[in-house]
């Protein structure tokens, strides 16, 4: 499957087929927040929460993916990833982009 962040397939006919998307809500590890504290004290990357974001676009990538297949998708153009804080200690990762067939 196709992905990108174009408008247009270049030298591709398509058709719309709708929006997908796909999301994951996770939380943070009481381990992680207590190591990411002293990080934060000192500087730099927090990478335990480095590594949740990528999990997080991961799967919500793969679930935006299988949502196209289901529309029977060539590819997904102006895909866009979008990150947000449900509550305390969470985060929604969101992918989402319009599912086209080629014509």
């Amino acid at each position: 499957m196709l992905i990108t962040t174009c408008d247009v397939i270049p030298g591709r006919q398509v058709e719309a087929l709708g929006l997908v998307r796909g999301n994951v809500v996770t939380s943070k590890h009481i381990g992680r927040d207590i190591m990411a504290g002293f990080k934060n004290m000192a500087g730099g990357e927090i990478k335990s929460y480095t590594d949740m974001m990528n999990e997080g676009r991961n799967i919500a990538e793969q679930r935006m993916i299988a949502e196209a297949q289901q529309l029977g998708a060539d590819a997904i153009i102006c895909a866009r990833y979008a990150s947000s804080s449900v509550m305390e200690g969470t985060q929604e990762m969101l992918a989402y982009g319009t599912a086209v067939r080629y014509v």
